[in-house]
């Protein structure tokens, strides 16, 4: 079991816990990872972080993809890993039709299509074993188009890619995760219920099958787990009801909401409909009651630290299994990146 820690979003100021980074790093965590919305990006981060550190990897969770062509996103991680001696990672994702469309000013368009080809171009760039070209539905290289002069040609790559640099992506549709366990190196399955991996099951199947020689062992499950050490456990699970609430109930429109279909099909139907109809109509304190609390305790891990330890115990046997590659750690307590550290190392 690998372990990394999540930065996550900025608020109205950045504010990078680096003396977190620094102790995780210290304790052996593998990779920290930066996030982007509709306010500071995922990448200024990251380069500010590689600079930071010396041997703690640096990863996306995620990239917009429709914020950036495929060659620019190439361009990004080649010359990041080229900085950083291959510490980056790419993590890309589709966002969603409010981003991608009211802030970007972009269709959304067709998301598991354009993972596919945004992937397949990337790694067409990074190996310059040729021009690269590229004949899709969501992209084409060189742009034939509307308002395209004809005149542009394929290019190659002026920065060789001396890395091996692995691309992940977030996706919690079965078609996302199929195109994901297919074209990347990882997933990001925002929370998992180690105990439940039969939800990715079949279309992680099916992408391997389309790859044609993968297998868990090639590929990466990357969860996000908060962790919050205190006494008590309801109170630990407030800063996450939060989150789940916003995800669950407002992310997307009330038919188009990927994390509300996410948590029905971890079971819990009737509660992701209510918690999206409270969120919905304006309240968002009870729509944080209304998340189970059995689906925060599957999730992530709160409480005292003798319950936490007992509780990792399932994360371990995820990892034994091959059904989680890397915890990915939130909720920036110090003890906590240690206790976890501590326990799964």
């Amino acid at each position: 079991m690998k372990l990394g820690l999540i930065s996550g979003y900025s608020g109205r100021r950045i504010n990078i816990p680096i003396d977190n980074v620094l102790h995780a790093e210290s304790l052996g965590y593998e990779s920290i990872w930066t996030s982007e919305a509709w306010g500071s990006d995922a990448v200024t981060p990251a380069a500010w972080i590689l600079a930071q550190t010396q041997t703690i990897k640096v990863g996306t969770a995620i990239m917009q993809m429709p914020a950036r062509t495929p060659a620019m996103a190439a361009m990004t991680a080649m010359t990041l890993a080229e900085l950083s001696g291959g510490r980056f990672i790419v993590g890309l994702g589709a966002s969603g039709p409010q981003v991608v469309e009211g802030w970007h000013g972009v269709p959304y368009g067709r998301p598991v299509t354009r993972l596919k080809e945004y992937v397949e171009i990337m790694k067409q760039i990074f190996a310059r074993e040729g021009p690269a070209s590229y004949d899709g539905r969501e992209y084409q290289l060189p742009y034939r188009g509307d308002a395209a002069t004809g005149l542009a040609k394929p290019l190659k790559s002026i920065l060789h890619c001396e890395e091996d640099i692995p691309v992940y992506a977030a996706s919690i549709t079965p078609r996302g995760v199929a195109a994901a366990a297919e074209v990347c190196d990882g997933l990001f399955p925002i929370w998992m219920d180690p105990d439940n991996f039969g939800v990715f099951d079949e279309p992680i199947r099916k992408g391997f099958e389309a790859a044609g020689n993968k297998t868990l062992a090639d590929f990466d499950m990357s969860p996000f787990v908060t962790v919050v050490i205190g006494d008590s456990v309801e109170e630990c699970m407030l800063p996450i009801r939060g989150n789940m609430a916003l995800y669950i109930g407002g992310m997307g429109a009330r038919d188009k909401n990927f994390y509300n279909d996410y948590a029905r099909k971890l079971g819990f139907e009737e509660d992701a409909i209510r918690i999206q109809d409270l969120y919905l109509s304006g309240r968002r304190e009870e729509a944080m009651a209304a998340v189970p609390a059995e689906l925060i305790d599957a999730c992530h891990l709160i409480g005292p630290a003798d319950r936490i330890r007992d509780r990792l115990q399932r994360w371990k046997k995820a990892g034994d299994r091959g059904e989680v590659g890397t915890m990915l750690i939130g909720g920036g307590q110090p003890e906590a990146l240690q206790l976890v550290a501590e326990t799964m190392l």
